[in-house]
């Protein structure tokens, strides 16, 4: 009897006891996985970094071959909104309040950059470490080392990423326009940043508008693409994109433009910039005009250069 009392007794007490506290969540701390089914069904532009970091792996290991994994990874932004003057080196320098990344928006450089650094990562720390690679001369952070001029800064800098093969498809009679670069001008009057760059020219090559259709074959996925537009005799590069592949092996143009993130033919895209030139010329307000595009080839071995060391910050006065 008295041990019957003593287990009842036991039961009352263990029943009435409190349960162990809840740990409480650690302050930043990630929240916890998306199913990889509903991860692969979001644009990437609707993904939190923490699912942007989740699905840079996947896509390693689901897609292996490169150009194709390009191809994807930008096809999965499709949609996503078009925003100018989106990125700069904030919290790095506070010239301006641009952060140094987005994901809900691109303009055509970001989305570029975006889709060959994601897709040349395996997390999202090593994405966000290629993509300052990409964006910068020798990967040093800082408005006076991005790659501004197309032609002139990022095509050079990412030399070990992609080669300019305009001069081959044109031929020897391809059209070409000179470049004047003034760097310490456009970074004394747009960014307040005095630096001592010497001017720099150059002759560029490019594929005429009309002369595209004949050399389209020659492109391959994850090719980088240059919008060559002209105004009052300069030339200029005036809008990047990639190439990808259509269903029927077309050769597709994949790119950042407003309103949105967008796939066409080429045929389609030019069509287009044809009408718009066509209904500024009716109202009188004639701008830039299509003059063709250069293409750099995705290199077929990619070794990516090491960032070079930030240095030490110049102090006020000395």
């Amino acid at each position: 009897m008295r041990l019957a009392c003593l287990l009842l007794a036991s039961a009352v007490l263990t029943g009435c006891a409190s349960p162990p506290a809840a740990t409480p969540p650690i302050p930043g701390a990630p929240p916890p996985p998306t199913p990889l089914a509903a991860l692969l069904d979001k644009p990437i532009y609707k993904m939190t970094p923490f699912e942007t970091g989740q699905y840079i792996p996947h896509m390693q290991s689901a897609q292996p071959d490169l150009r194709k994994r390009i191809a994807a990874i930008g096809r999965q932004n499709i949609g996503q909104p078009y925003s100018l003057n989106l990125l700069g080196e904030f919290p790095f320098e506070i010239h301006d309040s641009l952060p140094m990344y987005s994901l809900e928006q691109s303009d055509c450089v970001v989305f570029a950059e975006h889709t060959y650094a994601m897709a040349l990562s395996q997390s999202w720390e090593e994405f966000f470490w290629m993509l300052q690679r990409i964006r910068y001369r020798d990967g040093v952070i800082g408005v006076a080392t991005r790659n501004h001029y197309t032609e002139l800064d990022w095509n050079v800098a990412n030399r070990w990423l992609v080669t300019d093969i305009s001069a081959d498809l044109a031929g020897p009679n391809g059209p070409g326009y000179d470049m004047r670069v003034d760097r310490a001008r456009f970074l004394r009057t747009r960014h307040n940043t005095v630096r001592d760059i010497p001017v720099e020219t150059s002759r560029q090559t490019y594929v005429p508008k009309d002369g595209v259709a004949a050399i389209l074959d020659g492109l391959q996925e994850g090719d980088f693409v240059n919008v060559i537009s002209t105004r009052n005799g300069e030339y200029w590069a005036s809008h990047v994109g990639l190439v990808v592949l259509g269903p029927n092996g077309e050769r597709h143009f994949l790119h950042s433009s407003a309103p949105k993130v967008r796939e066409e033919t080429f045929a389609s895209y030019m069509a287009r910039v044809a009408g718009r030139e066509a209904d500024n010329a009716r109202a009188g307000k004639p701008g830039q005009m299509l003059a063709g595009f250069k293409f750099l080839r995705l290199n077929e071995t990619i070794t990516v250069p090491p960032m070079a060391p930030q240095p030490r910050p110049g102090r006020p006065g000395a």
